[in-house]
């Protein structure tokens, strides 16, 4: 009566070992929105929570079958016959179930660190528009041109680490079919953003450069003539002072 039992349980634990490889293993899983990957996600935590828990089940049946084994060993060596094989199918199952919940939740941290990467670079393109806006009023001095240049490029030279990470990350899951089209309409948004902010930046860069570089040449130029002036008026107060008449200056001092 004890071998039917232990052979009858041998049964009902392969039965829900084929089960859990229906439920967990061959659905095919499409995951369209973050909602249903990380439900998914759950879903697989679960189920290797579920099959873990069976170990107990298994070795209380294995010290049964090997206890059978050594009372009758006619029945309990076609009961451990039996037993090899579930234990090799539990065993699979384990394995699979853990190599699947294991790449869920690397899907799950790769779509959140995408998510961080994106937020970032959101972060200093309102940065990057804010500064840009800010050099479209300037007062006509010097000093406010080169503090607006200086300020836009020091946001400009913000590096492309973060872009790089998204562009890999967003590929990653796309190829896997992952949130393709959530994650392919985030890209073409941000790219594109990117690509006109980055656009104008360059432009008031350049037109601030030249700006800077003309407002320099005519403070020079302004330099050289109030010296020049200078120098005139000092002659010129020389010659009134030895009372030099003005026909006897040099033609351009008259």
């Amino acid at each position: 009566e004890k071998a039917v039992n232990l052979k009858k349980d041998l049964a009902e634990m392969q039965e829900w070992m084929t089960q859990a490889e229906e439920e967990y293993l061959e659905k095919d899983f499409e995951y369209k929105s973050p909602e249903e990957l990380e439900n998914a996600v759950e879903e697989m935590k679960r189920a290797k929570e579920d099959v873990l828990q069976k170990e107990v089940r298994v070795k209380i049946l294995k010290d049964n079958i090997k206890m059978l084994a050594t009372k009758v060993p006619s029945s309990g060596q076609d009961l451990a016959t039996e037993l090899n094989v579930v234990l090799e199918n539990y065993q699979l199952l384990c394995n699979r179930i853990r190599g699947k919940c294991h790449t869920l939740e690397e899907v799950w941290s790769c779509w959140i660190e995408l998510l961080q990467y994106l937020d970032l670079e959101t972060a200093w393109l309102n940065n990057l528009e804010e500064r840009v806006q800010m050099t479209g009023n300037l007062p006509d001095k010097l000093d406010a041109v080169n503090d607006a240049l200086e300020s836009l490029e020091s946001v400009l030279r913000h590096p492309a680490d973060n872009r790089t990470q998204i562009r890999e990350l967003g590929q990653t899951l796309i190829d896997g079919g992952i949130l393709d089209d959530i994650i392919s309409e985030k890209l073409e948004a941000f790219n594109a953003r990117y690509e006109e902010l980055s656009h104008l930046a360059v432009s008031r860069q350049i037109a601030l450069e030249q700006q800077l570089q003309t407002m320099r040449e005519t403070d020079h130029m302004l330099q050289v003539l109030q010296e020049s002036l200078g120098d005139l008026d000092r002659q010129l107060t020389s010659y009134l002072t030895d009372r030099i008449d003005a026909f006897q200056m040099p033609q351009e001092a008259q």
